[in-house]
């Protein structure tokens, strides 16, 4: 069979024309059929990366999908980036590789990349092209584009996207198109809005297509949104006539296609209980959950695969270490020290440990911006502190916390240290070994996983001193009436069949992180949250919760007037998705004077656009407000 595709009837169809086609498939205007509008051999690309205007000089609107207008209107009518063809995206990543379902713009042509399911064996899955093989496993155009780096030195420091921009020129025109017959040098990344309102469009890089951003020179690579949005089915639904905008990130995150298609992958080829069993499918199926073990591991940067414990979430975590270390470790007289910021889940374990064993529970403050005040904290710590828990990243006001210094100040003290990073391991990199502390705790989804699984990091030689917290099946290797003999970490941990398929789950979650790159996923939440924080603190009656300088994600506010609970229905009504509460962190909130805020919470799948239509709800509530 010929490997290059034709219509039907058609001759075959050379480079040149499919890279016209795919530039055409995504800025044809409403009604368009294909492949009627296919520009003829020899004609300009319609546009340079495929994603700009059809009309020179007019703007995507940031946050919309161009030519959505012309699809049907169903939850799986987008295929991502990553399944289209390496025909059509000559750059772009195999993906998944498993055949879609969903429906092509052009009916009468539509490829199919190779590759396998992500993280699915490849004994199982259809064999990957070659040059799908050699393809770059990021979403951009062009393979110099991308590929996260391991320090912020080597140029890709995260900046402010805004800075010294408030007075643009005039929109300037569509960069000219590519000569036919050769790649386009135009990366895939769509028009920014600026708080000015000029956009910029796609851009090339002027110093030709296979540039490197120069270290130190503030140029890092592009992100391509819409991508990524492709990969989350969820986000083409629509709620109350609108298109889902879904800010309740620090709730729970959404989760991609591939990680759906690895649990379905489980539980029709894989599904069995693990490491005992003498079949096949036992075989598979702890292949699979210890290799998400592994997963975890690289993620967090942990010295053994042994230290990785799977639990139901942070919060069991929490109550692992505080029932099974505290409880050995923790007496009477003893303090226990938490931060102001924390979450519910990281306070309850241990007041309930300091009143069974007679300890004390004591608090780090927060100053007004809401970062923790470690001159305090240094006050607080004596020969009497056994445990510092502290978490990363403040669900409730997005505070980033120095835990690398508060560890380091525990472990002077002869105290253990425990960091909840529920919050930042879908934000930032982790490196447990450069943090110090002896517990690492996580929630799967939270970083675009399922739900139901979770991870304890410990120390090996903590974790080696710490009795089991629970019994029963997988953590014994030998019961008697007298006297049981328990198994090494991590199984002494994990008693009972566990949540298997979404541990498998969580490691194609990981996987996909990694693809995108950690690093790309700071840089542009950072440039979201910049650009919310400033423009919802500019609206007239919007006091913001939680101001310091390091932040992650998280935007709460109140606003003048209103109840938080009627500012998110608001926003429900016109499918603005955010949290309104007391987040499972009354005490800082009470710190703050509030028992609720409204929290837009961000993740890397969220635009510019999805922002302003937050922002223009409440700028309206305020106006009105004001006016009666």
């Amino acid at each position: 069979m010929s490997s290059t595709p034709t219509f039907p009837g058609e001759a075959p169809f050379d480079p040149a024309v499919l890279a016209r086609m795919a530039s055409a498939m995504f800025s044809a205007p409403p009604g368009a059929q294909f492949p009627a509008n296919i520009a003829p051999p020899g004609s300009p690309l319609v546009s340079p990366a495929g994603f700009g205007p059809s009309v020179p000089g007019t703007p995507i609107p940031q946050g919309q999908i161009p030519g959505a207008n012309v699809l049907p209107a169903s939850p799986t009518q987008l295929p991502s980036l990553a399944n289209r063809a390496p025909a059509l995206l000559p750059h772009a990543v195999a993906g998944n590789g498993v055949p879609d379902t969903v429906l092509s713009v052009a009916p009468a042509f539509e490829p199919r990349s190779g590759g396998v399911v992500q993280g699915v064996p490849q004994q199982m899955g259809a064999a990957a092209s070659p040059q799908a093989a050699s393809a770059s496993p990021f979403y951009f155009l062009n393979h110099s584009y991308g590929h996260p780096t391991a320090s912020a030195s080597d140029g890709f420091a995260i900046h402010d996207p805004f800075a010294g921009l408030a007075a643009q020129p005039a929109l300037p025109p569509s960069p000219p198109s590519a000569p036919a017959g050769r790649d386009a040098q135009f990366y895939f990344v769509d028009a920014v809005r600026l708080p000015s309102g000029f956009v910029t469009p796609a851009k090339p890089d002027p110093r030709g297509p296979d540039a490197v951003p120069l270290a130190g020179s503030g140029q890092h690579p592009p992100f391509d949104v819409h991508a990524v949005r492709r990969d989350f089915p969820i986000l083409q639904e629509r709620v109350n006539g609108k298109q889902l905008v879904w800010f309740d990130n620090a709730a729970t995150t959404h989760k991609p296609q591939s990680v759906i298609d690895r649990i379905a992958y489980f539980y029709e080829h894989e599904n069995s209980n693990i490491h005992r069993a003498a079949h096949e499918l036992a075989a598979r199926a702890t292949d699979a959950y210890e290799g998400a073990r592994e997963r975890v591991r690289k993620f967090i940067n942990a010295p053994e695969v042994e230290e990785v414990i799977f639990v139901r979430g942070t919060t069991e975590a929490i109550n692992l270490v505080a029932k099974s270390w505290g409880g050995q470790h923790v007496g009477e007289g003893d303090e226990i020290i938490v931060s102001n910021l924390e979450h519910h889940a990281n306070i309850v374990p241990w007041q309930q440990l300091a009143a069974a064993k007679g300890a004390k529970l004591r608090v780090i403050p927060v100053d007004d911006s809401g970062q923790v005040l470690l001159d305090e904290y240094r006050k607080l710590l004596n020969d009497r502190t056994k445990i510092v828990a502290v978490t990363q990243v403040s669900n409730a006001l997005g505070t980033v916390v120095p835990v690398k210094e508060i560890v380091e100040l525990a472990h002077r003290a002869g105290a253990k240290a425990l960091v909840d990073g529920a919050q930042s391991v879908s934000h930032m990199r982790v490196d447990v070994q450069d943090i110090g502390a002896d517990f690492f705790v996580f929630s799967g989804h939270k970083v675009f996983g399922p739900t139901g699984i979770g991870v304890v990091w410990g120390k090996r030689e903590v974790l080696e001193d710490m009795p089991p917290w629970q019994g029963g099946g997988n953590m014994i290797a030998d019961v008697t009436f007298e006297k049981t003999v328990f198994q090494p970490i991590p199984n002494k941990f994990e008693a009972g069949t566990g949540n298997i398929a979404d541990a498998v789950g969580l490691g194609a979650a990981i996987d996909y992180v990694n693809k995108v790159g950690i690093e790309n996923i700071a840089r542009y939440e950072h440039d979201l949250l910049v650009y919310g924080m400033a423009q919802l603190g500019a609206i007239p009656g919007v006091r913001l919760i939680g101001t310091a300088a390091d932040k992650a994600s998280v935007m709460s506010f109140v606003l003048d007037g209103y109840t938080t609970e009627e500012v998110g229905h608001a926003l429900n009504d016109e499918g603005v998705a955010v949290r309104t509460g007391h987040h499972c962190a009354q005490p800082i909130l009470r710190r703050f004077g509030v028992e609720t805020t409204v929290r837009p919470s961000l993740a890397f799948y969220n635009t510019f656009d999805e922002i302003d239509r937050l922002v223009t709800v409440v700028r309206r509530l305020a106006g009105q407000r004001r006016t009666r």
